[in-house]
C-alpha cells in the first residue's frame, strides 16, 4: 500500500522544507551578525530579523484562520498586527498599541502563544524603519510608512514564500506598512518568489545516497527566470542584475570582493542580490554552513547571511542545516513549530471555518484570527 503513504511522506517533505527555511533564516541572521565568528559554546542568540519573521509566520497563519472563519481577510492588516505584538513586547509605543489593539475584545492582549515567549521580549538590534512606521500607527496605514530601503522589509517578509504565487503577490503590501522604497518592495517580492522555488522544487531522485543530494542551483535558475510572471512586476534592470548574478556564482564563485560590491549595505535589494550570489555559489547539500560563513562577510553579514540560509534551507530541508547551530539556537523550538504550524494550517485549517467544525480545539486560542 505504498500510495497511502504519499500523502503523508508529501507533507513530511514540505513541512522539512518550510522548517529548513525559517531555521536556515534564523542561523544566517546570527551567523552574520557574529560575522561568522560564533562562540565556541552555549546558546546562539537570534536577531531581530529572526524576531520579525516569526512575527510575520504567525501572521499568516492568523490571517488564514481569519479568512477561514469569516470569508474575508485583509492578510497585510493581519500581519501588522503582529509586527505590533512585538513593538509592545519589545517596550515601543505601549500605550499606543493598547490602544490601538487591546479595545478589541475582552480577552488580554498581546494574544496567543508566540506573545508568551521571552526571547521575542528582548532587544536584538534595531529595526529602525520599523520601529518608526508601528510609532505613527495612529497615523493609518497609508501613512505610516518611512522611505526606508533597508533590508528588515526583505528579511522579516521571506515566511510569506509558504503561501505560494498567490499570496506572494502580497508581500510588497507587506513591506510597504512600514518600507515606502519602491525598490525595498520589489526585492522582498523577488526574494520571496526565489524561496518559494527552492521550497517547491522537485526532490532528488531516489538511490543509493551520495551524501550531496540535488544542488539548489535549479531552482534559484528557475525562480529568476519565473520573476517576470510573479505577481509585482520586475523591471528589466532588476532582472537583468538577478541573472548576472546567477553567472558570477557560476563563472566566479565565493568571491568576496565580488560579494562586497553586490551587496554594500544594509538595504534590502544588498540582502537580495548577495544572499542569491551565496546561495549559488554553494548550491550543495552538505555546503550549507560554508555558504552562511561565506554570506557572513558581507558588509552587512546578518542580512545576507539570512536570505542565503533561508534559500538553502528551503532547498534541501532542514535536515542539511548544520545540527550543532540548530540544537544551540536559543528560538529552534519556536521556528519549528511556526513552521510546522504555518503548513497544518494552510494544508488543513485545524480551527475549521465558519461552517466546518475544526479538530483542534485549542487552534483559535494559539491562533486568534484577527
Amino acid at each position: 500500500m505504498p500510495h497511502q503513504k504519499d500523502p503523508q511522506r508529501q507533507l513530511l517533505g514540505q513541512q522539512s522544507r518550510v522548517r529548513g527555511m525559517m531555521l536556515g533564516l534564523a542561523l544566517g541572521d546570527t551567523l552574520g551578525a557574529a560575522r561568522g565568528e560564533l562562540p565556541a559554546a552555549g546558546p546562539l542568540r537570534a536577531g531581530v530579523s529572526t524576531q520579525l519573521a516569526c512575527f510575520t509566520a504567525e501572521g499568516i497563519i492568523r490571517a488564514q484562520v481569519r479568512g477561514n472563519h469569516k470569508g474575508i481577510c485583509h492578510a497585510p492588516g493581519v500581519v501588522l498586527h503582529a509586527y505590533c505584538r512585538w513593538a509592545f513586547l519589545q517596550g515601543i509605543e505601549t500605550a499606543t498599541m493598547r490602544r490601538r489593539w487591546a479595545s478589541h475584545g475582552s480577552t488580554p492582549w498581546p494574544d496567543g502563544w508566540l506573545a508568551a515567549v521571552p526571547a521575542l521580549a528582548e532587544r536584538r538590534g534595531s529595526a529602525p524603519a520599523t520601529v518608526a512606521a508601528l510609532s505613527r500607527i495612529e497615523d493609518g496605514y497609508e501613512r505610516m510608512a518611512t522611505g526606508s530601503r533597508g533590508s528588515h522589509a526583505l528579511t522579516r517578509g521571506l515566511p510569506i514564500a509558504v503561501t505560494g504565487l498567490g499570496g506572494i503577490a502580497q508581500s510588497a503590501a507587506v513591506a510597504a506598512l512600514t518600507h515606502g522604497d519602491a525598490a525595498a518592495q520589489s526585492a522582498t517580492v523577488h526574494a520571496a518568489v526565489l524561496a518559494h522555488h527552492c521550497l517547491t522544487r522537485p526532490a532528488a531522485a531516489p538511490g543509493p545516497p551520495s551524501g550531496t543530494g540535488a544542488p539548489a542551483g535549479p531552482a534559484l535558475h528557475a525562480g529568476v527566470a519565473a520573476l517576470p510572471s510573479a505577481g509585482r512586476p520586475v523591471t528589466a534592470d532588476e532582472h537583468d542584475r538577478l541573472v548576472t548574478v546567477l553567472r558570477y556564482a557560476q563563472e566566479r564563485p565565493a568571491d568576496r570582493t565580488r560579494l562586497a560590491r553586490l551587496a554594500p549595505d544594509a538595504t534590502a535589494p544588498s540582502a537580495l542580490l548577495g544572499g542569491l550570489y551565496a546561495a549559488a555559489s554553494f548550491p550543495g547539500r552538505t555546503a550549507v554552513r560554508a555558504a552562511l560563513e561565506f554570506a557572513a562577510g558581507a558588509p552587512d553579514g546578518a542580512s545576507v547571511a539570512c536570505v542565503t540560509g533561508a534559500l538553502l534551507g528551503a532547498a534541501h530541508g532542514a535536515e542539511a542545516l548544520p545540527a550543532g547551530l540548530v540544537a544551540r539556537h536559543e528560538l529552534a523550538w519556536v521556528l519549528d513549530t511556526l513552521a510546522r504550524d504555518l503548513v497544518t494550517e494552510l494544508d488543513d485549517s485545524p480551527s475549521g471555518s465558519e461552517y466546518v467544525p475544526g479538530w483542534d480545539p485549542h487552534w483559535w486560542d494559539r491562533y486568534p484570527g484577527w
